[in-house]
């Protein structure tokens, strides 16, 4: 039976999520239109007339990668205690990093690569974090540069996420590695008064 050739949304689904599989597991010139097709049972006319092309579609994984972790962030309700929101956007990150392993390799592994340091637009999803920072430098317990303070976090997450999916930390140590490696990437930021009360509240790093 030969490939389906109808362009229509399903195909369009397939062609996404086959090219999202191929980029995360395989070297990226190795990730062709032919292969896509392939792999999603479809014409190579189809990524052409549906994306324009390989790059519209690797645009389309990335789209799709950054959407998500933007709206899974953006769930977090922020709280009277913008310190703990900080630790429930973490908390998510890791989360949507598990959830979605081969779109997070995607937004991160240097196709297309996020830039949490540039422009910030309205679905950016470093603006949940952003946001978090500004309302607790606001309230007076973080000190700093709200970018500065937000790589800092986002190195922690990324770190810790990127590690785990790699296979380099199993789930159990990452499990009880993630919350104490948060609380004190963020503590370092705290005001003088805030970080003595967290430390008496919380002796733990």
């Amino acid at each position: 039976m030969g490939r389906p050739r109808t362009n229509d949304e399903t195909v369009k689904e397939r062609l996404v999520v086959c090219a999202t599989e191929l980029l995360a597991t395989r070297p990226r010139e190795s990730v062709t239109v032919r292969a896509v097709a392939a792999a999603a049972e479809a014409s190579t006319t189809a990524v052409y007339s549906l994306f324009g092309g390989k790059d519209g579609l690797i645009g389309a994984v990335r789209d799709r990668a950054v959407a998500g972790l933007f709206q899974e962030l953006s769930a977090v309700r922020a709280s009277a205690d913008p310190l703990a929101d900080l630790h429930a956007l973490a908390v998510a990150y890791r989360r949507w990093g598990r959830g979605n392993s081969h779109l997070y390799t995607v937004l991160f592994g240097g196709v297309r690569s996020f830039d949490p340091s540039g422009p910030v637009g309205a679905g950016d999803p470093i603006r949940p974090l952003l946001t978090a920072i500004d309302r607790a430098l606001a309230a007076s317990v973080l000190t700093g540069d709200t970018r500065s303070i937000a790589l800092s976090i986002w190195g922690t997450l990324h770190g810790l996420v990127t590690l785990e999916l790699a296979g380099a930390l199993d789930s159990a140590t990452a499990e009880a590695a993630f919350p104490p490696a948060v609380r004190a990437t963020v503590r370092g930021w705290t005001t003088p008064a805030v970080f003595r009360d967290l430390r008496r509240a919380d002796p733990a790093p």
